[in-house]
């Protein structure tokens, strides 16, 4: 809240303090430079600039028509180097052509063993169909799973041969 304002004074008071906005030191704002002074500094400069760029010219010059001459060389090793990355990547890369066999032996072993699959699962269906509809089949398997008889018959089961204890040390076998 303002509680005074003098404005010829350029005093603010503010909850009992005065503020004063006038400025007291012109030599810290910077002053923005005239066209006229950049070129007056570059002109003075220029002889500097020339020097320099002299010798930079006088450093680089051996260097860039040695590199000039070797232009063809460059070029033919650049792009074997280029070559051999690109094979070295389509060889062994993500997918690489390493990869893609390893990939197409899976395929085709997956094939494999889906026709497998497929050959397991028409015997399944034939047994199934032969089940709902063959009598002869559906007696087969009463007698065999289930151990139904008829009226008057008997089953014989053979006795199982008793299995040969292995002998209690090695020496034995030989």
């Amino acid at each position: 809240m303002l509680t005074s304002f003098e404005y010829g004074s350029a005093k603010l008071s503010e909850a009992g303090e005065a503020m004063d906005f006038r400025v007291k030191d012109s030599s810290r704002i910077r002053r923005f430079p005239s066209p006229q002074d950049g070129l007056r500094a570059m002109a003075e400069r220029a002889p500097q600039a020339e020097a320099l760029a002299a010798s930079w010219v006088g450093i680089f010059r051996p260097l860039a028509t040695r590199v000039y001459s070797l232009r063809r060389r460059i070029a033919t090793i650049t792009v074997a180097v280029i070559t051999g990355l690109l094979f070295v990547h389509v060889m062994f890369g993500v997918n690489g052509m390493i990869v893609y066999k390893q990939k197409r032996l899976e395929y085709k072993s997956l094939q494999k063993r889906i026709a497998l699959e497929q050959k397991e699962n028409d015997l399944y269906a034939q047994r199934i169909q032969g089940l709902q509809t063959d009598e002869k089949a559906i007696e087969k398997e009463a007698r065999e799973q289930l151990r139904y008889l008829r009226p008057g018959e008997y089953v014989y089961v053979p006795s199982v041969a008793a299995t040969p204890t292995p002998p209690a040390n090695r020496s034995a076998k030989k």
